[in-house]
């Protein structure tokens, strides 16, 4: 049996998902002595719509502070390799925890977005990006983790194509305002 991408990180994803509903059997929200985060993002882009399909690289600063007891800030740049695309932002994410070492973290940011070819261009410079990523937590407190993603720029454009990104992200504590 032949998978294409697009089943490939769609049964992942579930996998993923399957196995920290299973394997935690509780979940809180954000542990109060999580640190601060550099994370370091690398997968496919347009995996979904196959347009513009190509590299995806990011790099993110997570703040450990938190606001309204579960939201912290984060900041995000994004370049991807098909279209030349470029991704700046900020917003919020909140970390979901599954037992000590499952880590859920649905998150939300607005991003300046340049870039685009005849292929896939997603037509307007605000581009609202929501995730949802799966982590393992090690004992040092990095992160090993799979996100699913869309940028979408919510009708804003005169049109709104949209796309998907599938990453493997790699989370290092720091302490750099600290």
């Amino acid at each position: 049996m032949r998978f294409t991408l697009k089943q490939f990180v769609s049964s992942l994803a579930l996998t993923t998902l399957s196995a920290a509903f299973v394997m935690g059997s509780t979940f809180t929200p954000a542990l109060a002595d999580d640190p601060a985060f550099i994370s370091f993002g690398a997968g496919t882009y347009d995996w979904n719509r196959q347009k513009d399909e190509g590299v995806e690289l990011r790099v993110e600063y997570r703040h450990d502070k938190k606001f309204f007891g579960i939201f912290k800030p984060f900041v995000a740049v994004a370049a991807t390799n098909s279209s030349s695309s470029f991704f700046v932002g900020a917003g919020v994410l909140a970390d979901i925890y599954f037992g000590k070492r499952w880590v859920l973290t649905p998150s939300f940011a607005p991003h300046y977005y340049n870039g685009g070819n005849t292929k896939l261009d997603l037509d307007y410079a605000l581009e609202f990006r929501s995730q949802v990523e799966l982590a393992y937590r090690f004992d040092d407190r990095s992160r090993m983790g799979m996100s699913v993603s869309h940028y979408s720029n919510a009708s804003l454009g005169k049109t709104n194509p949209g796309t998907e990104s599938a990453l493997l992200y790699y989370s290092m504590p720091v302490d750099f305002f600290n």
